[in-house]
């Protein structure tokens, strides 16, 4: 896999470098907001610019460059490209991590970062990525989500879902298991971070469940939000 590490601490970025490396991982280590759009031909070429800017599988962006703040790169990189994006920040904030998300990220590290779950990470994006472009549908619990034309289905029998719920089961589907916090699915169903939106959030969750008819599709991580029965 080939990695584009966006990340102007020295130390940080060695150690996340070598951890990438040991997994037989390619890694292309820029240190600032305008090397990483560079690299990737979003702007003038420098001399660590990708070869082909299509084969960059993900990219690693700190949220707090040098030149450009993080959230104006992950932006830029969005309205250009398809690219995975995984923010790293030190800012753990619920809003921040809004930020994140709603500039295109694809998920969200905290540091200090854990390399078994920057590993972990890293491939549940790219594979999320991957599936929903060669293969634009779900199956989750025995129900079949298709992407393309927004229609479930459970042993040949269509279930009618409204946009919202449909939405929603997509967003949790897609994460393969992983578990998924209330706040990234306000964001990314209703483009909202406001904590009284939660009880929107429950309510389509329970007309939903509902309707998949006790289905195990969804479950409820307490305190944190939900993930899809894999």
């Amino acid at each position: 896999m080939r990695v584009l590490l966006v990340e102007d601490d020295a130390s940080l970025g060695d150690a996340l470098r070598r951890v990438l490396v040991r997994e037989n991982h390619v890694v292309v280590w820029v240190r600032t907001g305008t090397a990483a759009l560079q690299a990737l031909g979003l702007e003038g070429a420098v001399g660590t610019a990708v070869a082909d800017p299509a084969a960059v599988d993900i990219v690693l962006l700190d949220m707090g460059l040098p030149d450009r703040d993080g959230l104006a790169v992950c932006a830029a990189i969005r309205a250009h490209s398809s690219v995975p994006v995984v923010a790293v920040t030190g800012r753990g904030a619920v809003a921040s991590r809004v930020q994140g998300l709603r500039s295109g990220a694809d998920d969200y590290l905290v540091k200090p970062i854990d390399p078994e779950e920057l590993l972990a990470r890293i491939d549940a994006v790219v594979r999320r990525s991957q599936g929903t472009s060669l293969a634009p549908t779900l199956e989750v619990g025995g129900v079949r989500i298709d992407l393309r034309t927004r229609t479930v289905t459970a042993d040949g029998a269509p279930i009618p879902l409204t946009r919202k719920e449909f939405d929603l089961l997509a967003a949790v589907a897609r994460r393969d298991g992983a578990v998924v916090p209330r706040a990234d699915l306000l964001v990314e169903v209703w483009g909202v971070s406001d904590a009284a939106a939660a009880r929107t959030l429950e309510a389509h969750m329970a007309s939903l469940r509902g309707k998949l008819g006790g289905r195990d599709v969804v479950t409820t991580v307490r305190g944190i939000g939900y993930r899809s029965t894999q």
